[in-house]
């Protein structure tokens, strides 16, 4: 029901790293650490221009390239782990990103996430459960799952639904976080899964555009306390 009610909510979700192949959002996904997808897709275009593909990458300058990433922040780091990435694509997989779990994650700057996002938004390939922020945050306010651990959260859903809905209900669980269900302040008045989540109680607590009345103190509320004698 929940992943219905998603899929009307948000029939067209895609990742929002904007990239053309899976090389383009390996590195975009790569830099959206710590960072936003708005902020990475202002700096992709020039990065790309520049550094096409994975050989071209894996013989850039450190020096030229922390600065056109300096802005996604970690830029040092990130700039190794781009690095790494792509000189073992080159040397291990003759330029070419690699197109399994198991070879993705063995990539300097790639875990399980990252490599879910290539593979599903990239490469067509339900092999997991992207579960970033947003993920977990949702998920667990809809009772989907009790951990608060990224790979046990990715476990809980992938039991829920059939393989062939992973990468998409990752996709609308994210939207919905960033459109919806926000960290501060969840939008449950206008959310179409509020009457199936159980923490939707916690934040209606009043009917929209009612502000609660507040109770006017009776008169012994208002009188000072009187001290207690000494035992």
């Amino acid at each position: 029901m929940i992943a219905t009610l998603l899929e009307e909510a948000w029939p067209d979700a895609v990742v929002e790293l904007d990239h053309r192949n899976a090389y383009e959002l390996l590195v975009a996904t790569i830099l959206a650490a710590q960072s936003t997808d708005k902020m990475i897709n202002t700096i992709t275009p020039a990065l790309f221009a520049k550094y096409p593909n994975a050989t071209a990458l894996a013989a850039a300058d450190p020096a030229e390239l922390e600065p056109m990433i300096f802005k996604s922040g970690f830029y040092r780091a990130k700039a190794r782990s781009l690095l790494g990435m792509a000189r073992m694509v080159v040397e291990q997989h003759g330029g070419q990103i690699p197109e399994t779990m198991e070879e993705l994650v063995e990539l300097p700057g790639v875990a399980r996430k990252t490599a879910n996002v290539v593979l599903g938004s990239a490469l067509g390939k339900n092999e997991g459960i992207v579960v970033d922020t947003h993920v977990a945050r949702v998920s667990a306010r809809l009772g989907l799952t009790h951990s608060d651990k990224p790979v046990e959260i990715e476990q809980d859903l992938m039991r829920l639904l059939p393989r062939a809905q992973w990468t998409m209900f990752a996709h609308r669980l994210i939207w919905h976080g960033r459109r919806v269900c926000f960290a501060r302040n969840p939008d449950c008045a206008h959310c179409l899964l509020a009457p199936k989540c159980p923490s939707a109680a916690l934040f209606l607590v009043e009917p929209i555009g009612k502000a609660k009345a507040r109770a006017k103190p009776t008169a012994s509320a208002k009188a000072p306390a009187k001290k207690r004698g000494s035992a």
